[in-house]
């Protein structure tokens, strides 16, 4: 039976087959599983942005990333300073061309390119958020600094051509890749020499055992409900970015910070923790009774075909994925916010 294909470039049966590339039991989960996920990764994160976009935009917000939290700071600010920090450590300037890799829906480049004054091009290979970052673009009156490709970034240097860019980050997106090396290596291809790369990157920390099964089976729920092929030690991205040839001038785990309000309090679910009047209702929308009415609606939604089978179940995976990012977060075995600031040698004067 054909895929329905819907015109905003959503397609029925990725959606349909993405919990499919997990074991119903996550204890079951074996390496042929990683490997295929790996392998099919484009399969991966197509069929759970097809699903899940538009349940971030409602639950969460147009920057698809978690952020650190200052007391009494609203959850907007919050992501949008966190979205400041990382334009401020790469020293990006005005005229700049920078790309942001994994895009999303563009909340990140909007806000950047505001604060920063420097020319981003959005790279996805998701449709779906590509129509939707241009229309959110176009109302931001952004189209003149803020524009988006479709693309691979395994690919970049073949889409963009070598030393294209003075600038490149990705904001929770590299993780995404079949190998950090592949995607470390394609954005060290596409900065210009001296070019600057910086990133907020996710991994399981130094704490993290895979050969202990509940350690596992966690980072497991942290890549069934992330469209994530797999899940790895910060260790390996360190060393990805070495390997790779970039130099790293700055590293940092955020998550390590001693913070008061800590930066998975608001997938708690708890109204009492909310920092403003505002942020009740999206600390509301991640509780047990705000999940209710939404997963209630998309299910009512589905059954008439006003958007894609399966999306339900990719709503139900990102229900798993809360539970298992706030777990991490507290036992200190995962983080979404290692920060790296890198940089690509410049060519020598000799």
């Amino acid at each position: 039976m054909a895929s329905t294909h819907y015109v905003d470039g959503r397609q029925e049966k990725r959606v349909e087959n993405y919990t499919k590339f997990w074991q119903k039991d996550l204890g079951k989960e074996g390496e042929a599983d990683n490997k295929n996920r790996v392998e099919s990764y484009t399969d991966v994160v197509n069929g759970y942005y097809d699903g899940a976009t538009e349940l971030y935009e409602y639950g969460w917000a147009q920057s698809f990333h978690f952020s650190r939290f200052y007391k009494g700071e609203a959850f907007a600010a919050s992501l949008a300073r966190h979205e400041h920090y990382l334009a401020a450590q790469m020293s990006l300037r005005p005229g700049m061309r920078v790309l942001d890799v994994g895009c999303g829906v563009g909340g990140p480049a909007r806000e950047i390119a505001r604060f920063a004054d420097v020319n981003i091009v959005g790279l996805n290979n998701n449709d779906f958020q590509i129509q939707r970052a241009r229309k959110y673009t176009k109302r931001a009156g952004l189209e003149d600094l803020v524009s988006f490709a479709k693309g691979d970034f395994m690919k970049l240097s073949e889409q963009f051509g070598e030393n294209s860019f003075d600038a490149v980050y990705a904001i929770e997106a590299t993780v995404h890749a079949p190998t950090w090396e592949g995607v470390y290596g394609e954005i060290m291809k596409v900065l210009k020499p001296g070019g600057v790369f910086g990133v907020y990157e996710w991994c399981m920390t130094d704490a993290w055992d895979p050969s202990i099964p509940a350690h596992k089976e966690l980072a497991h729920a942290i890549e069934l409900g992330n469209g994530i092929p797999e899940m790895r030690h910060l260790k390996k991205a360190r060393e990805a970015m070495i390997n790779v040839g970039l130099t790293i001038e700055h590293e940092e785990d955020l998550a390590e910070r001693p913070d008061e309000i800590p930066w998975y309090y608001p997938l708690e679910g708890d109204i009492w923790k909310a920092q403003t009047v505002w942020d009740y209702f999206t600390v509301w929308r991640m509780s047990w009774s705000g999940k209710l009415v939404s997963h209630t609606a998309i299910k009512f939604m589905e059954m008439l075909n006003l958007i894609p089978k399966g999306t339900h179940d990719v709503g139900e995976s990102l229900k798993v994925a809360a539970d298992a990012l706030v777990k991490g977060g507290q036992t200190k075995l995962f983080t979404p916010m290692y920060l790296a600031i890198c940089r690509k040698p410049a060519l020598s004067e000799n």
